[in-house]
């Protein structure tokens, strides 16, 4: 199966990061986000057919601002730069970037200019040739770089949008993830067709080729997961086990903290229903002793998952050696441990991320 066409996102802290990357999978092409701080060279070297730059808090004026490399813009590849994005884009190709005289946040319309261009084409303007869009931003694009031209203004944006069609660098003050930019799906419908990228990628292939990689990488071999009943750890045995069947075993750890029947629920719908390989633990009287008189919810979730990888391990010792050990971890518990630019605050530690101890 030949891999599909795909968008990689560098996100500079933006609030609508994930936003955007479901937009472009919407559209039936991959997407995966990246820190801002992730190497150029591995992005092109895994064959992205365009780059897009999110939104983000910072001000390109700032110490320690975060900036893509100025050898993004000479890459080759088709790049679309989104409120932050597009400062950044200005700033770093010598356009005039200035702090804006009042804040712009909230509905605002841009009245187009000098053609829709290849981004903007399709899009219907009102009677007044004006789209309604959704801004969020302080630093504003005064004048734009050379060989861009602009494609939009409101009366506080002079840029709201622009573009350099021969090199394929588009940039927009406002932000077309959202829904309160009506037209905003068109926008990256155009991006998509300007990056050349086939729309051939869906959610039933994606399950397709990750049970064949995962059939590829294990072989013959014996495979533990640790299943809480949850979405990701279910996805990933459910996944697996479709692979690999009897291959698989997983282990539930009940640490009496679950709703009222939920452990019993987990058991029938995994052995009854998924017809999995499946060993329940009853160490509610482990958990519950290690957080005994224990208050701040951050040693509470060290303390889990400290007294989650004992359990877990104790029932490893007894199934011999297994070598291969699934963990499942979605987008959201990757960002909400780890900040993708340095300024940021981690807003907690997550247990399928960086609340456990490594070993």
């Amino acid at each position: 199966m030949l891999a599909p066409d795909k968008i990689a996102v560098l996100d500079f802290g933006g609030q609508y990061t994930q936003l955007i990357a479901r937009r472009v999978r919407e559209m039936s092409v991959y997407s995966e986000i990246f820190s801002c701080t992730h190497p150029l060279e591995q992005i092109l070297a895994d064959g992205y057919k365009g780059i897009i730059l999110s939104g983000g808090p910072s001000s390109v004026y700032e110490d320690g601002a975060p900036l893509p490399p100025k050898a993004l813009f000479d890459a080759g590849v088709p790049v679309l730069g989104i409120c932050y994005g597009m400062q950044a884009m200005g700033y770093l190709l010598g356009g005039h970037v200035v702090p804006a005289e009042r804040r712009e946040y909230g509905k605002a319309e841009v009245e187009l200019q000098g053609g829709p261009g290849r981004l903007f084409r399709g899009l219907e303007p009102d009677a007044k040739g004006c789209l309604t869009v959704w801004m969020s931003h302080g630093d504003t694009v005064l004048r734009p770089p050379k060989g861009f031209t602009a494609l939009g203004a409101t009366p506080n944006c002079p840029v709201a949008a622009m573009a350099d069609e021969q090199r394929k660098l588009y940039a927009v003050q406002f932000h077309p993830e959202v829904v309160h930019t009506p037209q905003g799906k068109r926008i990256f419908d155009n991006f998509l067709d300007i990056c050349g990228v086939a729309r051939t990628w869906s959610m039933a292939g994606f399950i397709d080729s990750t049970v064949d990689a995962i059939r590829d990488t294990v072989g013959n071999q014996q495979v533990l997961c640790a299943l809480s009943g949850g979405v990701d750890s279910s996805v990933v045995a459910v996944l697996i086990h479709r692979a690999i069947g009897d291959q698989l075993t997983c282990v539930f750890v009940d640490n009496g903290l679950l709703r009222k029947g939920e452990a019993q629920a987990v058991v029938h719908a995994f052995r009854d229903t998924f017809k999995i390989n499946l060993i329940h633990v009853d160490a509610s009287t482990r958990f519950l002793e290690v957080l005994r008189g224990v208050t701040d919810p951050e040693v509470k979730r060290k303390r889990i998952g400290g007294e989650f990888i004992a359990v877990f391990e104790d029932e490893a010792r007894k199934l011999g050696n297994i070598p291969w050990l699934a963990q499942g971890t979605l987008y959201p518990d990757v960002i909400e441990s780890v900040s993708f630019r340095g300024p940021s605050a981690t807003i907690k530690t997550h247990h399928n991320v960086g609340g456990l101890p490594r070993r």
